[in-house]
């Protein structure tokens, strides 16, 4: 049987680095080589050998609707047909923002770029001239995209690759980014005294979703609130993952905590390109063309990503959307943990709203970076490639967190667990 996949990633690897556009999608994580999809439909994915799978990696976190939602295609659709840029203002732009603000009583004021790394990057420039300081803390195992002062015991691809930091980037650069580990607000008062006159700034996933995924504790999220206040430093929370996917108003509705500005990306988009920070009209209005801290994109606020974003946020925002969602993240992970555990394999698992994730460790609940890595993961690899075989398409990583849509249904949950069953019992036999 010809397999298309692997033909098109021997020539993807001829003419693009390692064969592919993101290094999480080249499979190093789990070994093996990436399939290659041509069409998604719902809470599935078709790859190039026609071959089916239900899909719990969603783009990595926007398909919140599934793929092909009618609304959303229906009005990209639309605007398509009057103009895909402008590199002008439009009114999708202000529908959007008022979106966002309204949702999100954090933000004041909002800029649209064009990622979650140009949101994070930006949001941190912001927070340094709004406060005429140079430091940050961000915390180990969290990801903020590829600057080059983030790129400091990140997450997510770094991780995978087992790549603790990267070629490239001054030391210059990076003396200004000060780590701590998440969860650990101790270490963070300390470093807050240690270098109190200089830190501008804050960042943090409030879920961390690229270690696989960690919830805060109790306290940490106010906790670093309060060290902010007290030092007058921008708490800034990275929503890129979280903002829309865990409830209407993110996390930072979830835990009560206000930050000073938020990244967003992903579902505020709905499968465009898309990025944004918004925040304490104070403090945005720092940016330019009102303020001095320079910003600017070709495509920032492209009416396609706006009309998308737009649409998927009208149908997230419709009464019962995401207790229907946690029902159905719960019914995922309930079905794996009752799997595992009548097979007596060491399970740790976690859900909110539309996020998930899971790990092979006697350890729960998980609170940092190293409880993550010290799980089993050769079983993970093991297990990825056993559901993949049987349809079934997790993140290939054990550091990255799943996602479910509206679009799964309660059969695509009982292959999954059929599957899984399949696949461990085979495991535990092993052992």
């Amino acid at each position: 049987m010809m397999n298309h996949s692997k033909q098109l990633f021997e020539q993807a690897q001829t003419l693009i680095p390692g064969g592919v556009n993101s290094p999480v999608r080249a499979f190093k994580g789990v070994g093996g080589e990436p399939l290659f999809f041509k069409q998604g439909i719902g809470a599935h994915l078709i790859d190039v050998d026609d071959n089916l799978y239900i899909d719990y990696v969603g783009s990595w976190g926007p398909l919140i609707l599934g793929h092909c939602h009618e609304s959303v295609i229906t009005a990209v659709m639309e605007v398509l047909h009057h103009g895909m840029s402008f590199g002008a203002p439009t009114e999708l732009e202000i529908k959007l923002a008022q979106k966002i603000v309204t949702f999100m009583p954090s933000i004041e004021k909002i800029r649209m770029v064009n990622s979650g790394t140009e949101a994070t990057m930006t949001a941190v420039r912001l927070a340094r001239g709004f406060t005429g300081r140079s430091k940050i803390i961000k915390f180990n195992g969290c990801y903020h995209g590829h600057s080059d002062g983030l790129l400091v015991k990140a997450g997510s691809g770094l991780l995978t690759l087992g790549i603790p930091s990267t070629p490239g980037i001054p030391q210059s650069v990076t003396e200004h980014t000060l780590t701590a580990d998440f969860n650990n607000l101790a270490q963070t008062a300390q470093l807050f005294e240690r270098y109190h006159q200089d830190i501008a700034a804050v960042i943090v996933e409030p879920i961390a979703g690229n270690m696989g995924m960690i919830l805060p504790k109790p306290g940490f999220l106010q906790g670093l609130r309060d060290l902010c206040d007290e030092y007058q430093a921008v708490l800034i929370f990275d929503e890129v993952m979280t903002g829309f996917r865990v409830a209407l108003g993110g996390a930072q509705a979830v835990f009560e905590v206000m930050p000073d500005l938020t990244t967003l990306g992903k579902v505020i988009g709905g499968g465009m390109p898309i990025g944004a920070l918004g925040g304490r009209a104070e403090i945005m209005s720092c940016l330019a063309p009102e303020g001095p801290v320079y910003q600017a994109g070709t495509l920032s606020g492209n009416p396609l990503a706006m009309a998308a974003g737009l649409a998927t946020l009208n149908e997230v925002s419709k009464p019962g959307f995401y207790q229907r969602l946690q029902q159905t993240s719960s019914a995922l992970i309930g079905a794996l943990s009752e799997v595992t555990q009548s097979l007596n394999i060491p399970f740790s698992s976690t859900s909110l709203g539309g996020m998930f994730g899971f790990c092979f460790t006697e350890k729960s609940p998980l609170v940092d970076f190293s409880d993550v890595a010290s799980s089993d993961e050769s079983l993970f690899k093991r297990f990825f490639h056993g559901m993949l075989g049987q349809g079934i398409y997790f993140a290939p990583s054990l550091y990255e967190a799943g996602f479910v849509s509206s679009a799964h249904q309660d059969d695509d949950i009982r292959q999954t667990k059929n599957a899984a069953r399949l696949v461990l019992s085979k495991e535990a036999l092993a052992i």
